[in-house]
């Protein structure tokens, strides 16, 4: 879903804006709405700014329902080529969950919960290591390839990445991360 959104969205979407959406895509229902709960919103510190919905609503990727309660609010989802692009929906609501603890497992600030959360889900669960593109995970997290190190610094020195490095011949980035208990 990472890819499918990194594809979708404007490549000037925040990283608040990318985590939003993607908690909509993974909790979308078959007529394309999301509930959210304005506890998850706090928990992924979404909750105090209108600024994401905005911006997602700008690029009329989604649209604010006025059916809100007091604990949920709900949107319509515009893009209707995500109904293609996501697993059923029980598979969608786990990822949704593990997406939700992934992101909030320590790191403050949208940029690096997206970038843990990228680098989670491209981690091989029985190594504790990964590999990808380097422009891949920077289009996928929204910000640009420079930009990328100071992100990894800084997981790094929250103890949420062991270890890091940018192959400079191939762009590749491999890193190694710290299972968090």
């Amino acid at each position: 879903m990472l890819s499918y959104l990194a594809a979708a969205l404007p490549a000037d979407a925040s990283a608040a804006a990318r985590l939003l959406a993607l908690q909509c895509a993974l909790r979308m229902s078959a007529t394309m709405e999301a509930r959210l709960s304005k506890g998850m919103l706090r928990s992924l510190r979404l909750s105090t700014t209108p600024d994401p919905w905005r911006e997602l609503e700008h690029a009329r990727w989604l649209r604010p329902l006025p059916e809100n309660t007091a604990g949920k609010i709900t949107f319509a989802l515009l893009d209707a080529t995500l109904l293609g692009q996501a697993p059923a929906r029980p598979d969608r609501m786990r990822a949704a969950d593990w997406a939700l603890r992934a992101s909030t497992a320590g790191a403050i600030g949208p940029a690096l919960q997206l970038a843990y959360l990228y680098i989670a889900a491209h981690t091989d669960p029985q190594t504790d290591s990964g590999l990808c593109e380097l422009d891949q995970m920077a289009r996928a997290c929204g910000i640009s390839p420079a930009a990328l190190s100071g992100i990894l610094r800084q997981l790094a020195s929250t103890g949420m990445l062991n270890c890091w490095k940018i192959c400079p011949n191939l762009e590749d980035l491999h890193w190694t991360l710290h299972v968090l208990s």
